[in-house]
């Protein structure tokens, strides 16, 4: 955990539970007791293989953060698992359609090594794990920040990750919403902007995520220099005007796209976390807030865009919140 997350008692006869926290880039597992969090393990999600490849990834990795820990995966009381989605629910279990794991969705243009429609999740997990909660990863961290984070005692907020993808959790009237299939908050494949050059993986062209995720970043704009979302970042803050006109356009965009958000649910605090935010939050809030000060005041006087509480680790506490207590 980091050193700026707020601790968590831990109550001495707390069961062991196991978190796990699937991403487009990597899935990270841990166990949590009365001893705390530990046995984390940390691998690149599985996207080779059959439908069940990344069902199987977590089961063993369970098995090695339970070893890790001095537990056997038969003391575990339950699992949490929070995944980047969307979700389709199939007999009533989820599956997973994520537009940076399943390939088949948007086709061989993605460049993914699959043509998954959906990967297995649910199903599987429960036949080998027990009690086990599947959520949106958005859904997960709104929890975390709602018990122990940056939104606590706040009954109409948002969580909102900025990383390989773009989710966000919401919650109003104290009721975190989630819809038929556990979707609610996808606001990251809305349309915000006419550019229409970023081929999502969900197959949308120009939607939020394919416009400014992390991996969309890599995509769009290596070919004029910046490899990646942190070299991007890093050459704008070093004052190259052209970066910095870039992430300009990048903040206006999922600015839009949290301002729909305040206007729709009439939010009074929104936390952002994700791996591209938080590495450069200091430089990135700003100019989010920015995106939705002044604009229709009856909706947004008072609201507040504030960083994670939880900070980079929300994605472990996030699996966690689903599952203590």
């Amino acid at each position: 955990m980091s050193a700026a997350t707020p601790s968590i008692v831990f109550p001495p006869s707390m069961a062991p539970v196991a978190c796990v926290d699937i991403g487009g880039t990597k899935v990270a597992v841990s166990v949590a007791d009365s001893h705390g969090v530990r046995g984390k393990v940390a691998e690149p999600t599985a996207t080779v293989g059959d439908r069940g490849a990344l069902a199987a990834q977590i089961i063993r990795m369970v098995g090695q953060s339970c070893a890790n820990a001095g537990l056997a995966v038969a003391d575990l009381a339950a699992v949490g698992v929070v995944s980047c989605g969307p979700f389709v629910v199939v007999d009533g279990l989820v599956e997973l359609a994520a537009p940076n794991i399943c390939g088949g969705m948007a086709g061989k243009a993605r460049g993914l090594p699959n043509d998954w429609p959906t990967a297995y999740l649910e199903a599987p997990l429960r036949a080998a794990l027990p009690q086990v909660r599947v959520e949106n990863d958005g859904v997960g961290a709104l929890e975390a920040e709602r018990r122990w984070g940056a939104l606590q005692g706040v009954d109409h907020c948002a969580y909102v990750t900025w990383s390989t993808g773009i989710g966000m959790g919401v919650c109003v009237d104290g009721h975190i919403l989630r819809g038929k299939n556990g979707n609610a908050g996808h606001a990251g494949h809305t349309f915000v902007s006419d550019n229409n050059d970023a081929l999502c993986g969900c197959g949308n062209v120009g939607d939020v995520e394919g416009l400014i995720a992390g991996n969309a970043i890599a995509r769009r704009f290596s070919v004029q220099g910046y490899a990646d979302a942190a070299t991007l970042l890093a050459s704008a803050r070093a004052g190259d005007a052209h970066a910095l006109a870039l992430v300009d356009e990048l903040c206006r965009i999922m600015g839009r796209a949290m301002y729909n958000l305040v206007a729709t649910l009439d939010l009074q605090r929104i936390s952002v976390g994700g791996s591209v935010f938080w590495h450069h939050r200091d430089f990135l809030l700003p100019r989010l807030q920015a995106q939705l000060q002044g604009r229709l005041p009856a909706l947004t006087q008072g609201l507040e865009v504030v960083p994670a509480g939880l900070g980079n680790a929300v994605g472990d506490y996030a699996a966690l919140a689903l599952v203590m207590g």
